[in-house]
């Protein structure tokens, strides 16, 4: 298991490699630098080839690549090049508020989506069935930036029971957690819901009934037990795509957070900052691949055995 374990944290390197190329050579071949923000309008020549100096940005591309990545190896964003701050303090800065998003859109979806599909598995054919994966199919069909919106109409323009926009107070987070929750909710359920009913086939099932012990009891006690097993593993994998789908609500709802951070850096071509948020984003969804295989084996013996 330890041996698996090492190799699956190695594999992230080339990953994390392949991925800082990527990250790095889009956005250099966008049209536009940050030095665009930075020259007063009629700016010489002189001026922009100073500044380009300044900041590294006369280089080849390689050369930059290779400073960039060993800065980020020892820990070093850099400073950004519009905002003249540290990357890091900036990140630090906006991170919290996309955590606490995420976070709480992950538990909203983890909660709701449990419960519905259990509802659904044992309501099986019969209309709380089709009631939920008819909602299921509507969730996981609709973008968020339109869900967003419509929420912002209907519970702030019209009702006046949220705030439209901002970070003031725990009420700016409800719209932006269901936003982001609904979707991951209408997965969980459809997932839950299949796997109850895989497991609800098994021979243990068989026996637990030939036992005596109730319809109920065995569902929830035991069926689920072994249902939550690709349910954990998928909540895992949403770790980091929750973080990457926070980029637009927090846009929509004008939240500060990694996406504002990076939506206003890209519009300004801010290299330094702009690669960090990136390769943020990049690095939870790896961090969360790796953490659900890791909880897949410590909940799945069949999975251990073929490690061992």
């Amino acid at each position: 298991m330890l041996s698996w374990l090492i190799r699956r944290v190695l594999m992230l390197v080339p990953v994390f490699l392949a991925v800082s190329v990527v990250i790095f050579s889009i956005l250099h071949f966008i049209p536009g630098d940050p030095i665009d923000n930075l020259l007063k309008p009629g700016s010489s020549p002189t001026a922009r080839a100073e500044m380009e100096v300044r900041y590294g940005l006369d280089r080849p591309l390689p050369v930059q690549y290779g400073i960039w990545l060993s800065k980020v190896v020892r820990g070093d964003l850099g400073t950004a090049i519009v905002a003249r701050r540290p990357v890091a303090d900036l990140i630090a800065q906006a991170l919290p508020h996309s955590l606490r998003l995420g976070g709480l859109a992950l538990l909203f979806s983890s909660l709701f989506g449990v419960v519905l599909g259990v509802v659904a598995a044992l309501n099986r054919g019969r209309w709380p069935d089709r009631v939920i994966m008819g909602g299921v199919l509507l969730g996981s069909t609709m973008p968020s930036f339109w869900l967003g919106l419509i929420l912002m109409l209907a519970f702030s323009v019209w009702l006046g029971w949220f705030p439209v926009s901002g970070a003031r107070g725990w009420s700016s987070l409800v719209l932006p957690v269901l936003t982001i929750g609904l979707g991951g909710t209408a997965l969980i359920t459809r997932i839950t819901r299949v796997a109850m009913i895989e497991a609800s086939g098994r021979d243990f099932v068989t026996l637990l009934h030939a036992k005596g012990l109730s319809p109920l009891r065995i569902q929830l006690r035991h069926v689920l037990r072994h249902a939550l097993i690709p349910v954990v593993t998928i909540l895992a994998l949403r770790i980091g795509w929750i973080l990457g789908g926070a980029v637009t609500v927090e846009v929509v709802f004008a939240r500060p957070g990694l996406g504002t951070l990076l939506i206003k850096s890209l519009s300004q071509h801010d290299y330094p900052v702009v690669q960090a948020c990136l390769l943020m984003l990049a690095m939870a969804v790896m961090l969360g691949t790796l953490l659900g295989d890791i909880l897949q084996a410590a909940m799945d013996p069949r999975v251990r055995a073929a490690l061992s």
